[in-house]
């Protein structure tokens, strides 16, 4: 499992996320599925192939119940890169839950839905949806072939409209995304981050850039990225700081003691972090 599968599968699990995708998504923002209506299920199954049980697993899923009627089986999958098998994946998660459903006996038998989030503002997604665009069909077949479409939301695309209708920490996702593909830029908002680890890391990992992780990990706390972002400059400038001091100390000849005593008292820095810097510039 890849570090960007651990931190988008983190951040969805939580329901108020997970609630408002679908809605979004799905519903144009109505507030069809609540969030105290999902359960986990099981991400895993089973199937048989050259004579071994292998193993597959969605990136989410989750069971949508009301008053203790299972209404749905409801799946997200993940993607920042193009897949041209993305047809037959889903066909295989979606057939191995109603596969289980029938090896359950279960009577009141239910629908499942599965959505591909493709996470990429640089190329849009070009690779087939439809079952049918993965195989050469003879035309005397064509009747006979049922198809099976992927639901694939191309994140980075949504319309501002779209991003608005956003109540959850995705929001600030989709935005991210969107003003990247816009702009080739981001500007944070003062939108009130209720997952912050979870969506500082999935941040950090899409943007290959682990700012976002060292901003949660320092002292103090903050509630939107504004505040997160603006720290992280102020941590720039302060680290620029102590390597000037450092490189000036040295040009005067001054001895590694007498500068890490310096920098301690002037930036109130602990021992550790004194003698990596002393260590980074030498």
């Amino acid at each position: 499992m890849t570090e960007k599968d651990i931190t988008e599968k983190t951040l969805e699990s939580y329901n108020d996320v997970f609630a408002d995708i679908m809605n979004v998504l799905l519903f144009q923002g109505a507030n069809i599925v609540r969030e105290n209506e999902l359960t986990n299920a099981q991400p895993r199954s089973y199937y048989k192939a050259d004579g071994r049980i292998r193993e597959q697993e969605r990136d989410v899923s989750k069971y949508w119940r009301k008053s203790k009627i299972q209404i749905a089986m409801l799946g997200i999958e993940n993607q920042t890169k193009e897949d041209a098998d993305m047809p037959l994946r889903i066909i295989g998660y979606d057939g191995a839950a109603y596969r289980n459903q029938i090896k359950k006996g279960q009577r009141a038998r239910y629908p499942v839905t599965s959505i591909v989030l493709y996470f990429n503002y640089r190329n849009r997604w070009r690779a087939p949806l439809h079952l049918s665009e993965c195989f050469n069909i003879p035309k005397e077949l064509k009747p006979y072939v049922n198809d099976y479409q992927v639901h694939l939301f191309e994140i980075a695309w949504l319309t501002r409209e779209q991003v608005e209708l956003f109540q959850s920490d995705f929001k600030i996702v989709a935005d991210y995304f969107v003003q990247m593909r816009e702009n080739n830029d981001y500007i944070p908002t003062r939108e009130t981050i209720h997952h912050v680890q979870e969506v500082l890391q999935l941040m950090a990992v899409m943007c290959e850039d682990t700012r976002f992780e060292e901003a949660y990990q320092e002292k103090g706390s903050g509630t939107n990225m504004c505040e997160y972002l603006d720290r992280l400059e102020a941590r720039g400038k302060s680290k620029g700081e102590i390597i000037g001091t450092i490189t000036t100390c040295r040009e005067f000849g001054l001895d590694d003691a007498k500068i890490f005593e310096r920098i301690t008292e002037k930036f109130h820095l602990d021992e550790q972090e004194a003698r990596k810097y002393l260590e980074e510039v030498s």
